[in-house]
């Protein structure tokens, strides 16, 4: 009888816990869609409380956690003040670290990886900023091997060229204590290689189209540089952001055109 007992307790059990998995399963697949839509809408603290509360139900949510991560990324850069800079830079770390643990080969969790040890020198020292190019570079290279499509981490990867083409000579005399990354591993050539796959893949982006015209600019390229500018001027701006690059964009050009 206690045998029969325990048998029909554990079938119980496990009939519990799966209606539970299907609840929660379905409770966050809802979350993710209402999230998305806001995200869709540019309202990112609403999108980010809304994938938060997918957590809740669901901890190990792979869309949840590297889209925190990235909208935390995106918060942090809005904020003038350092600290509050760096409040939203650490938790962008923490979550795409729990990315990583879901997925680690994956091109979302190692692309917000990168994006957020990056963000993260802006609040650092020297020292700090160039022991961190290396391992931006790492997530980088793994993200893309992940998704070679990935427009963002093009990108980054364009902005990673750029930093390390042009350290000065007390950065690379830091790089080199730290045996971290040298000029040689990187060009503004390759920046521009990076972006125009960025821009490719996502056309309608400003922020692509100013990094590359700001790396054109550094190669003396003018010529290049006021052609990006031009097409550049081309695209509607949608938010905030979009409004501040068409505005630089703007600037840029005037200073580089001919009088």
């Amino acid at each position: 009888m206690v045998k029969v007992w325990n048998k029909l307790v554990g079938v119980w059990l496990v009939t519990v816990l799966f209606c539970f998995q299907a609840f929660a399963f379905n409770v966050s697949d809802e979350l993710v869609r209402e999230a998305n839509q806001l995200l869709g809408e540019y309202k990112d603290a609403e999108a980010l409380q809304k994938f938060e509360e997918v957590l809740v139900v669901a901890p190990q949510h792979y869309e949840a956690l590297y889209k925190i991560s990235l909208l935390h990324s995106r918060i942090g850069l809005r904020y003038s003040d350092e600290s509050q800079k760096s409040e939203h830079f650490l938790l962008a770390k923490d979550f795409a670290e729990k990315a990583l643990r879901v997925n680690k080969q994956g091109a979302e969790s190692n692309y917000v990886m990168a994006l957020a040890i990056s963000n993260l020198s802006f609040v650092s020292g020297a020292k700090a900023r160039i022991s961190n190019l290396k391992n931006v570079k790492l997530y980088l290279d793994r993200s893309l091997a992940a998704n070679l499509r990935y427009a963002s981490a093009w990108q980054l990867l364009g902005r990673w060229h750029y930093k390390v083409a042009n350290m000065n000579v007390l950065e690379c005399t830091i790089s080199k204590v730290l045996n971290g990354c040298t000029k040689t591993e990187a060009s503004n050539s390759l920046a521009v290689s990076c972006l125009k796959k960025a821009i490719a893949l996502e056309v309608n982006n400003l922020n692509y189209y100013y990094d590359l015209a700001v790396v054109y600019r550094e190669m003396k390229e003018i010529d290049e540089s006021i052609a990006v500018l031009q097409n550049a001027a081309q695209l509607q701006p949608i938010t905030s952001e979009d409004l501040e690059l068409s505005r630089r964009c703007k600037v840029m050009l005037n200073e580089l055109s001919p009088s």
